[in-house]
C-alpha cells in the first residue's frame, strides 16, 4: 500500500494532536512538553493518547512526549481484519520522530518507552524490534509479561477467533458461563466486573474484537528481551498497583529474574488505574530517576 508523510495539526492547549496518514489511514498521537529526550507513550485498552497529557506538567522540560492512539482507539482509523504488526509500530514511530527531530532516531538521542496496561505490550514489542534506540522502559501494570489463555485462544488460533467472533454477535451463553465461574470463585469479583463491561453492550463488543484481532501480532518474546535488557543496559522499570486485581506485582517479579542488574518494581497506592494524575509523584522516579 501507498505510505507518505502527511500531516495535520491541531492544538488543544499545552497538548499537541497530529496525524499521520499511513498505509492510507490515519494514525493520531499527541505531542506535548518541550524537553530534549523523546518518551513514546502507549495507553491502556480503551483510553487514549490524551490519558497521558497530565505528565507536561511535571517532566515536560525533561522529554517531548509522543502518546499515540492505537487502532480503533482515540482517533486513530485502521482497516478492519488488518494487522497491526511490528513492522508497521517501528516504521509509523520513526516517521513521527523522523519528521519532528531526525535525531530522535539515528541513535544519538535515546529514546524512553512508556506503557500502560494494554500499552505495556507494545512498548515490549516496540524494544524487541528496535532495542539500540532505547534508554528505557517505563512499564505500568502491563500487559505482556504473561500468557494471557484467553486472548491467545481468540487470537492465535482459529477455532478460538471463530468462537470470539460468534460470542461477541452471540454473548448470551458466555454471560451464564462467566456467572457460574464467578459463583465458583473461579475468577475474582474485578475480573468479573471488567469482563462483564466489555461484553454488556453492542458497540463495545465489536469495538473489542476488532482491537484484539488487529493486535494480535504484537506478542513479544520476553527470552528475547531480556537478553536485550542485559545486553544494551536497557533501564526497566515496573510500576504495579498495590489493589491491582487485573495485573498483578507477581508477574512483574517473575519477569525481573535475571536482569535484577538493570529493573526495578515499584509497588504504588492504585489498582489498576496506575496511569493518573493524582499518582504523579510515584510515577516521577521510574520515568526520571
Amino acid at each position: 500500500m501507498n505510505r507518505c508523510n502527511i500531516f495535520s495539526r491541531k492544538i488543544y492547549a499545552y497538548v499537541e494532536r497530529l496525524d499521520l496518514l499511513y498505509k492510507a489511514t490515519r494514525l493520531s498521537y499527541r505531542r506535548f512538553g518541550s524537553g530534549p529526550k523523546p518518551a513514546i507513550c502507549f495507553h491502556g485498552y480503551g483510553e487514549e493518547a490524551a490519558s497521558y497529557s497530565f505528565l507536561e506538567r511535571y517532566a515536560g522540560s525533561a522529554f517531548t512526549f509522543y502518546a499515540l492512539d492505537l487502532p480503533f482507539h482515540g482517533d486513530t482509523t485502521w482497516p478492519d481484519n488488518t494487522p497491526f504488526t511490528q513492522h508497521d509500530l517501528k516504521n509509523v514511530v520513526s516517521e513521527i520522530l523522523q519528521r519532528d527531530n531526525p535525531a530522535f532516531i539515528d541513535g544519538t538521542v535515546k529514546q524512553t518507552l512508556i506503557g500502560y496496561s494494554l500499552g505495556g505490550r507494545i512498548a515490549l514489542s516496540l524494544f524487541q524490534a528496535a532495542p539500540l534506540n532505547v534508554e528505557r522502559l517505563v512499564l505500568l501494570a502491563p500487559d505482556g509479561l504473561k500468557l494471557n489463555f484467553w486472548y491467545w485462544l481468540s487470537t492465535q488460533t482459529w477455532i478460538g477467533n471463530r468462537m470470539f467472533s460468534f460470542t461477541m454477535m452471540h454473548p448470551q451463553w458466555f454471560f451464564g458461563f462467566l456467572k457460574m465461574l464467578n459463583k465458583l470463585k473461579l475468577v475474582n469479583a474485578s475480573i468479573f466486573k471488567f469482563v462483564n463491561y466489555y461484553i454488556g453492550d453492542k458497540d463495545v463488543r465489536r469495538l473489542l474484537y476488532a482491537r484484539w484481532t488487529t493486535l494480535r501480532k504484537l506478542k513479544p518474546d520476553l527470552k528475547k528481551i531480556k537478553s536485550l535488557v542485559n545486553g544494551n543496559k536497557t533501564a526497566v522499570r515496573l510500576v504495579y498497583g498495590k489493589h491491582d486485581r487485573i495485573i498483578l506485582s507477581t508477574v512483574g517479579e517473575k519477569f525481573r529474574k535475571g536482569i535484577e542488574e538493570h529493573c526495578t518494581i515499584a509497588i504504588i497506592h492504585s489498582g489498576h488505574q496506575v496511569l493518573h494524575e493524582k499518582h504523579v509523584q510515584e510515577l516521577l522516579p521510574a520515568l526520571l530517576h
